[in-house]
């Protein structure tokens, strides 16, 4: 009986953050010979197909999505014990400095910091919140050790030639932040037909840093304000004024009065890298390695 392996999920997690079975070798540093074997080999151990192959690139089935939720758990875990025993083996002390964007460094990275202080007690860490374009400049300058980065149009792949880079997965996806009065608060998902009559509250800010307009692809969308700090947004919407797009990663930060419910739509998705030195430290790689735990439980 094909059984699935630790490899396999590894790779079926890197082949649905990277979108393709090329970027996804590259990353693991596989031939794709070897990643194409891997998802073969876990599609027949689930008896189905894994992903479906599009003119470029690839995209989970429904079952992919299933076990690529599954996949970042197990690996989190897995993740979290090697880091355990590499801590037993050599304690990590002293200071380093990391960095993320204000949706990131809301929720993700605070608890990143918190499993690293349990793992590694006497390492000090400093958050900086800071856009991803700023982060880039420090992380070469060697200010900042770790950067959280919004990637894509925000960050383009060109500007992390020379850094070792890597996707952080959440499995929970984007979504939107609505009042607990509003007529989606009660529902587990919204699709986009939903979102067309809605008035949204937008974000304002540095420029190269995502600001979370409204829902892309509607047409002639409603602005009802437009500020910069989220909990200007979040005021705006517990009143009741409009809503707001917040990515997974955010979802807990929504404050008493506002509900995030998660949107199907296969066309948006978030890009959230993690970026270091190409010589990364010990401490680094622990701090890469909490953050990969504390994302794969973001379901």
């Amino acid at each position: 009986m094909a059984e699935m392996t630790l490899a396999g999920f590894r790779v079926v997690h890197e082949v649905a953050g990277q979108g393709s079975f090329s970027a996804a070798a590259i990353s693991l540093g596989y031939t794709q010979s070897a990643v194409s074997r891997q998802v073969a080999a876990m599609e027949h151990a689930a008896g189905t197909a894994l992903f479906e192959r599009l003119p470029r690139g690839v995209r989970p089935t429904a079952a992919g999505e299933v076990l690529v939720r599954r996949a970042a758990r197990i690996l989190g875990e897995v993740d979290g014990a090697l880091e355990e025993v590499s801590g037993v083996r050599d304690r990590l002390a002293g200071r380093m400095v990391v960095a993320g964007f204000p949706t990131a460094a809301a929720v993700l990275l605070p608890r990143a910091i918190a499993l690293l202080g349990q793992r590694h007690p006497d390492l000090q860490v400093e958050l900086q919140e800071a856009a991803s374009p700023v982060q880039l400049r420090r992380l070469r300058a060697g200010r900042i050790e770790v950067a959280l980065l919004a990637t894509g149009d925000v960050v383009p792949e060109r500007d992390l030639v020379g850094l070792r880079h890597e996707v952080v997965v959440i499995p929970r996806g984007p979504g939107i932040a609505v009042a607990v009065g509003h007529r989606l608060a009660d529902r587990e998902f919204a699709t986009v037909a939903d979102l067309a009559d809605e008035t949204w509250i937008v974000g304002t800010g540095p420029a190269g840093e995502p600001q979370f307009g409204p829902w892309p692809g509607l047409d002639r969308p409603r602005i009802g304000y437009a500020v910069r700090n989220w909990p200007t947004r979040f005021g705006l919407v517990a009143a009741g004024l409009g809503i707001t797009r917040v990515p997974g990663l955010a979802a807990d930060s929504v404050p008493a009065g506002v509900r995030w419910l998660p949107v199907r739509d296969p066309a948006v998705s978030g890009s959230l890298e993690v970026a270091t030195a190409e010589s990364r430290s010990a401490a680094a790689q622990a701090v890469v390695r909490a953050v990969h735990s504390v994302a794969s439980r973001m379901v």
